[in-house]
């Protein structure tokens, strides 16, 4: 990743805040990426003409410039970009993707504001709370940072220390943050179907959480329950004593970043396992309690000396409830059955689709993917490109993947690559396939594949239709004599028509116009007013280039039809 950054990075890094200089860094930002998504759609600015791969090309540099800047900007919108690249139903694959990189290693803060937030925090001087503390940090990020100690008791810990004056910067970067959502709520064109104070509102409640250490510390305690019957894994432990909003302290686990794989295959490992090990334990999380890890990327997972799985960093957890595991289960005999409808409903049903008027283009777009990609077998499948086409058919339909579901796919994708690089005949589905069977058997019971059970499943489905049919007529006849339900109809060959005729009208009303351009012209020069006769024409010959363009228009529309 780059780290090119400009001169003005990280000049919010400081205890008191100038609300009216974050006002101009964040609204300059919108303004030049509004700027620059009208220019894309711009043929005249790629040079040599538009075509496919410019516009790719385009994507790409502008999602980079997005990732810098929103770096630049500080800890609230490096987390905001964090959280947007979730949205692959709002944003382009590149911007996702981009997003999905965004690293928040930034310049650490000094020592003696550390011993200051520690007092203030835990109301003793460092000295006093620690036989030794490392003034240099482990590591350093936008809300913070984490060094390492040792208590008086010999245990060795690491203590998570929250950036100086983040409350504020928030606070203020949230209210500029709601007039840009009210913004774009409102726009005639970004607004349509997006609802943007919503999407806001979960920022704000992510981020409000992520910075309150309390909360981190229960989900680590959570977490470390869910797995204390499983050797393989290791979550640090919360010394709840040296803990407030603003400090954690945790047991010190260290261990070898899962990414650097010959680190772990010189300690003697076997990646292969781990690779299997570290898919499993995520299938755990979901399917055992639903509380998962919402960020499992490479710097969150470690592995010990022993080959045990070591999680870091518990601030942004997710959590799948009964009812969203049912709906996902509904989804799944969907896809299965590569019944669009099916699918369809269940999704409607989980909030991921909202309805509109016409369904047909999502049914078929749902359709289409089931008979093109579910003809691999189950355990030949990647995560990844499963996620892509999702995303790809999401992009600019009334798709609202929930922030959980794709950070179950991120995660699944990230997990994907890690035991790639473990293990290059590493398959995240068949590692998968054992737990969706079991979750299914035990979702329709243990005799669900007999004839008997197939049988009375859909009687009872063809029965719950039935009675449904007349309910389902009355609500339809309700909602046309309200005017709720409005049937168009569209005559293709009359439109092309209707659209012919009025070309042709605005061919005349231009015909005329040069027409009369071209008379004033010539009368201006027989009168020896020669600028006003070159003004004339001129307007003469540019009316006569759009008129050629409507004349070429026309024909290449009567040839395609």
């Amino acid at each position: 990743m780059e780290t090119n950054y400009s001169d003005k990075a990280y000049r919010w890094n400081r205890e008191n805040y100038s609300s009216k200089r974050r006002f101009v860094d964040i609204w300059s930002f919108v303004l030049t990426l509004m700027f620059k998504l009208w220019r894309y759609n711009k043929s005249w600015s790629y040079p040599g003409g538009v075509t496919e791969a410019k516009q790719a090309a385009r994507r790409k540099a502008q999602a980079v410039w997005i990732r810098n800047t929103l770096l630049d900007l500080g800890p609230t919108f490096i987390k905001v970009g964090q959280l947007f690249s979730t949205r692959a139903d709002i944003f382009p694959g590149e911007y996702v993707e981009e997003l999905a990189k965004l690293q928040d290693k930034v310049p650490a803060f000094g020592y003696e504001q550390v011993e200051k937030i520690v007092e203030q925090e835990l109301g003793k001087k460092i000295p006093e709370l620690f036989h030794s503390f490392e003034p240099i940090p482990l590591a350093a990020a936008s809300l913070g940072q984490v060094h390492k100690a040792v208590l008086h008791s010999g245990e060795s810990v690491v203590v998570k220390v929250q950036r100086p004056g983040l409350k504020k910067l928030f606070e203020i970067d949230l209210q500029i943050l709601k007039g840009i959502a009210r913004y774009f709520q409102s726009h005639p064109k970004w607004g349509r179907g997006r609802d943007w104070m919503g999407i806001y509102e979960e920022c704000c409640r992510i981020l409000w959480e992520e910075i309150d250490y309390l909360n981190e510390g229960r989900n680590a305690d959570t977490f470390r329950r869910n797995f204390r019957g499983y050797e393989w894994v290791k979550v640090p432990k919360v010394y709840w004593r040296y803990a407030s909003p603003r400090v954690l302290t945790l047991e010190y686990l260290p261990g070898i970043k899962i990414s650097q794989y010959e680190a772990i295959e010189a300690a003697g490992l076997d990646r292969k396992v781990l690779a299997r090990q570290g898919a499993q334990a995520y299938l755990l999380q979901l399917l055992n309690n639903g509380f998962f890890h919402a960020d499992p990327h490479p710097g969150n997972i470690a592995v010990s000396a022993d080959g045990a799985l070591i999680f870091y960093d518990f601030g942004m957890m997710g959590q799948i409830k009964s009812n969203i595991r049912e709906g996902l289960m509904q989804t799944l005999f969907g896809i299965a059955q590569k019944d669009g409808d099916r699918v369809v409903q269940s999704l409607i049903d989980l909030g991921a689709i909202a309805p509109v008027d016409d369904m047909g283009p999502v049914r078929r777009s749902v359709q289409y993917m089931l008979d093109n990609f579910m003809d691999k077998p189950f355990e030949n499948q990647s995560v990844a490109a499963i996620s892509d086409d999702l995303y790809e058919i999401a992009y600019n339909q009334p798709f609202r993947f929930p922030a959980t579901f794709t950070f179950v796919m991120r995660a699944f994708s990230t997990l994907e690559g890690v035991g790639k690089g473990l293990d290059p005949e590493f398959n995240f589905m068949e590692v998968a396939q054992p737990y969706a069977m079991q979750l299914m058997t035990d979702m329709n019971g243990s005799d669900s594949n007999s004839f008997l059970n197939e049988l009375s499943r859909q009687a009872v489905q063809v029965s719950t239709t039935a009675f449904g049919l007349p309910r389902r007529l009355e609500d339809t006849l309700e909602k046309l004599e309200r005017g709720d339900m409005r049937l168009r109809v569209r005559s293709i060959e009359s439109e092309r028509l209707l659209r012919r005729q009025g070309n042709i009208q605005i061919g005349i009303g231009y015909a005329l116009i040069i027409s009369g351009f071209t008379l004033s012209a010539t009368i201006l020069l027989v009168n020896h007013y020669v600028w006003l006769a070159l003004l004339a024409g001129l307007v003469a010959a540019a009316v006569s280039v759009i008129l050629i363009r409507l004349l070429l228009r026309l024909d290449r529309y009567d040839r395609m039809y």
